[in-house]
């Protein structure tokens, strides 16, 4: 069964994606996995915390990175890579190409070595289908500042436009270069559309690789 990560700029409609995508498979009689980065765990849940704690202005740019794949070697080893064995579709809001585009060009980090760190992190796990959900930076921002009214930005929502223009540019740039994996989404459609058009994306992967899945 598939392992499906999905990325983009907060505000993007990730998770109400996941939630309809999750209960289209369950129908088909799939067992459906969701998780989310950073957390998933116990102990992401507390980096989590951590990461997003708007008082914690020290944090170094590497010391970013680094608990960032911490909780994501968490997750693999605790929840992913069981629910994998055990013949789950594994959801994943957020992975390796998330601190790819947050960390690695938003914090000038570079890359190639924040991709390092996550290889060792994960075991080299990646995921076999990843949808990157796209929206210009002034959509996003303006979607997520009507949560901050409630509840006041975290950590990483304090950064300027420049920063989340360098991770779009991140993002779209990983989608070029892989794009038998990464489907890009233009998400500003509607949440009808974009769940057609996921569903199909996912069907198509289920027929190839595993014919027994899906119901005729």
């Amino acid at each position: 069964m598939p392992f499906i990560t999905f990325e983009g700029l907060d505000g993007a409609g990730k998770s109400t994606q996941i939630a309809r995508l999750a209960q289209r498979l369950t129908a088909q009689g799939l067992h459906v996995v969701c998780t989310r980065e950073p957390g998933g765990t116990d102990i992401g849940d507390r980096l989590r915390e951590l990461l997003l704690d708007p008082a914690q202005t020290r944090l170094a740019p590497r010391t970013e990175a680094l608990l960032y794949a911490a909780s994501r070697a968490q997750l693999v080893a605790e929840v992913i890579r069981p629910a994998l064995a055990e013949g789950a579709v594994v959801l994943c809001d957020r992975y390796v190409d998330a601190s790819l585009a947050y960390q690695g060009a938003g914090l000038g980090l570079g890359v190639e070595a924040v991709a390092a760190v996550n290889r060792f992190a994960t075991d080299g796990l990646t995921p076999d289908l990843t949808f990157l959900f796209d929206v210009p930076v002034a959509v996003s921002r303006d979607r997520i500042s009507r949560d901050m009214d409630k509840r006041g930005p975290d950590r990483i929502e304090r950064r300027s436009d420049e920063y989340f223009q360098r991770v779009r540019t991140a993002f779209l740039r990983i989608a070029e270069t892989e794009p038998d994996r990464v489907v890009r989404l233009e998400a500003s459609r509607p949440p009808e559309v974009l769940e057609q058009e996921i569903w199909a994306h996912v069907q198509n992967w289920l027929s190839k690789h595993d014919r027994g899945a899906m119901r005729e």
